[in-house]
Formats: structure tokens, C-alpha cells, sequence
């Protein structure tokens, strides 16, 4: 059975335009290359690494939306 491989550009996208108009930007943000190798489920998204001041304007972000 031939399972046609997911794209998940749009929800990477989408992230990383919310994270832009929140001052934030993963440089690293993608998709995890060793999962494109799944053929029955969508590939997982790579946050990659951060600087401990990209982390901090983060939690703050999650925070707020929390009500927090």
C-alpha cells in the first residue's frame, strides 16, 4: 500500500509566523529529518535550539496566552 507523504509546511509556516509577530524567531525551525521516513504518520516538526533569551521571550509569550 502506497501512502503519500504528509505536508506539514503550512503548520511550520503558520508557527513560524506566530512566533515572528510575537518578536520571536527558531532559526532552526523545520521538520525532523529522520521522521520523513514515516510512511503512516506525519513527519514531526523541529524546534531546534534557542538562546537562553529566545527561551525567556518564549515562556513569556506561553505564559500570556495562558492568562498568565
Amino acid at each position: 500500500m502506497d501512502h503519500a507523504p504528509y505536508d506539514i509546511g503550512p503548520e511550520i509556516d503558520a508557527l513560524r509566523t506566530a512566533l515572528k509577530a510575537n518578536g520571536i524567531t527558531l532559526p532552526s525551525l523545520g521538520v525532523d529529518p529522520l521522521t520523513l521516513a514515516w510512511t503512516s504518520r506525519q513527519p514531526l516538526v523541529a524546534l531546534g535550539n534557542c538562546n537562553t533569551e529566545t527561551a525567556r521571550q518564549l515562556a513569556e509569550v506561553l505564559q500570556r496566552a495562558a492568562g498568565g
